[in-house]
């Protein structure tokens, strides 16, 4: 890696008591910047500190010995010396005074990009992202010299603020055979973009600081034309772009969507969710960490699909080693954390998971309970049905939970209008004392009002709301959201509760994915857990009663224990082998 800096034609605009300092520091090579701000002592900032330079205050003299010597103020404050990429920033008054200044060094490193040479040269658009400093703009200069050098392509800078190819009408020998196209005023930036296309038939457009929407959609409107773009944008992640508005476009934008409802259930999400809105502008994105940790997204839509449906994304960490070579590690995304419902892939061991029938009963206060006989269990309609499909039907209504559209995902912290958690509910058709129940069990920041004027949600069930044509239109004329249920359950009330405190909370407890709990996914094991499942949601937490078990063994046993705990409750293993066995308890 080769530097070139140019520090000494940056030291001799500046008065002699802050130059020589300056000239014998031994951390002259690490310079960033020279502050110089009237009435203020001169300050010298590196990676690691600042220090002042001299005793003195800088007076109105100081500031004219440098304004003299360097090129003229833009628009955006901004000046430059000639042939370097040092860039002078200026600091006015109320009267339009020049009242301080910054000094940045401008250094022109070769080989940087070595850590993503490969992608600049698939001919795909990259953006880069990372705070003041880290180095986007030095990257941006290199990709641009190899872009013209290396592969011979026809590059065109826009270069508004004279930081890539610095000050006065040649360019810095740092871009290569890049040409570079000057700003008049920053604000005629994208109709300089535009103007580069039309006139100039690049093969790449470079552009640092992408930062206004009529920016984002000139470079749109580049990129569709088939011309590679390379450029940065604030933010530190890609994450802050999709909480931009303004620049949002640069990764697709992101849009409200309504989904029908057999989608919202197969999601396991709301009606209303946020979705990708249109291709991104750019297919790579490159978060800058450090000057030598470089986070990589290959598929910027991918990443962006993965992120508004609460995953991680599967990205690259790059960086360079200190024998100076490229060290690449993949980081998968997170798979989401609830199986069924989610649009994502599921597990293999929780995608071959199956209703099974349990055994016939279980042990209550150390009396068998027995289930229903078979003739007894009838389907929604009415008609008798087998003991398998009565249980599937269990499993089926305990994930069949269907919200009427909401204005979106309620938070950790905020409930459905931004109010502070606990949330207030108001209950209709619901028995009250089992809300109260599954809140006091799985814990949850809830309160229940009697009051409509008062609540945060309206909690009802579906039959009863269907038919309450007042309740729906003094929701609506409050704008408080209504949030329907199929049946009055304990499952469904469960999910309902949870789905309103935001059903990604990892400290809520779920309605059971067995399979999570499962060791090996077989019969038996899934067997038990059922039976657990079933004993704590039938007897345990709606009747309060303590539950047996059947005996099992204890690699099975332990995994009912933690299906217990996942419900909040205490167990115990009593008996002797092999007739040991759980006891439940209620909270």
């Amino acid at each position: 890696m080769q530097i070139k800096d140019d520090l000494n034609q940056l030291l001799d605009i500046v008065p002699d008591h802050i130059r020589q300092p300056l000239e014998q520091h031994p951390q002259r090579n690490n310079l960033i910047e020279i502050v110089m701000d009237l009435g203020r002592l001169p300050e010298a900032r590196f990676p690691s500190n600042a220090e002042h330079l001299s005793q003195t205050p800088i007076s109105k003299a100081d500031l004219k010995y440098c304004i003299e010597r360097v090129g003229d103020f833009g628009g955006d404050n901004r000046a430059g010396i000639e042939q370097t990429l040092h860039r002078i920033s200026a600091l006015r008054n109320r009267s339009g005074e020049i009242i301080g200044l910054t000094l940045r060094v401008g250094r022109a490193v070769f080989g940087t990009i070595k850590i993503i040479r490969d992608l600049v040269e698939t001919g795909q658009s990259i953006l880069m992202l990372g705070r003041p400093g880290v180095g986007k703009t030095t990257a941006l200069r290199e990709i641009a010299r190899v872009l013209a050098d290396d592969l011979e392509k026809r590059v065109v800078i826009i270069d508004t603020s004279n930081e890539i190819a610095g000050d006065g009408d040649i360019p810095h020998p740092a871009i290569g055979r890049a040409r570079r196209m000057q700003v008049s005023r920053p604000e005629l930036q994208h109709q300089v973009m535009i103007e580069a296309v039309e006139n100039h038939m690049p093969e790449v457009i470079v552009i640092d600081e992408i930062g206004t929407e009529l920016e984002a959609l000139a470079a749109r409107t580049i990129a569709e034309r088939g011309v590679q773009l390379v450029g940065t944008a604030h933010g530190n992640r890609i994450e802050n772009l999709m909480k931009n508005p303004t620049l949002a476009d640069l990764i697709g934008g992101i849009q409200a969507v309504t989904l029908g409802d057999d989608e919202a259930r197969r999601r396991g999400s709301q009606k209303t969710v946020l979705e990708r809105k249109s291709p991104p502008t750019f297919a790579i994105a490159i978060e800058m960490l450090e000057r030598q940790k470089w986070v990589i997204h290959e598929e910027v839509a991918d990443a962006i699909d993965s992120l508004l449906r609460g995953r991680q994304p599967n990205q690259q960490i790059r960086s360079i080693s200190d024998t100076g070579e490229v060290i690449i590690a993949h980081e998968s995304g997170t798979p989401p954390a609830r199986f069924p419902g989610n649009s994502g892939a599921a597990p293999a061991a929780v995608s071959a998971i199956r209703p099974v029938t349990p055994l016939s009963g279980w042990r209550s206060a150390g009396k068998m309970v027995p289930m229903p006989p078979p003739a007894e269990k009838l389907s929604a309609n009415g008609a008798p049905v087998s003991e398998t499909r009565y249980f599937e039907q269990l499993l089926e209504e305990s994930l069949a939970v269907e919200p009427v559209a909401l204005p979106g995902r309620f938070s950790q912290n905020v409930g459905p209008n931004g109010e502070d958690l606990p949330l207030h509910v108001y209950p209709y058709g619901i028995p009250r004392h089992q809300l109260e129940q599954v809140i006091s069990t799985l814990n949850l920041q809830i309160v229940l009002t009697k009051d409509i004027d008062s609540a945060d949600v309206v909690l009802g069930l579906r039959s009863n709301v269907r038919n309450q044509s007042k309740l729906r239109h003094l929701a609506k004329a409050r704008q408080v959201p209504l949030h329907t249920i199929k049946a009055a359950t304990l499952p469904h009330v469960a999910r309902a509760l949870r789905r309103l405190l935001d059903m990604d909370d990892p400290g809520t407890p779920e309605i059971a994915d067995l399979a999570l709990f499962a060791r090996s996914g077989s019969s038996d094991e899934i067997e038990a857990l059922e039976e657990t499942r079933l004993a704590v949601e039938q007897i345990v937490i709606p009747k309060g009663q303590p539950v047996e078990l059947l005996p099992r063994s204890p690699d099975v046993r332990k995994m009912q224990h933690e299906l217990v705990e996942h419900y909040h409750l205490k167990s115990s293993s009593f008996g002797e082998e092999p007739n040991r066995r759980l006891r439940i308890y209620p909270a």
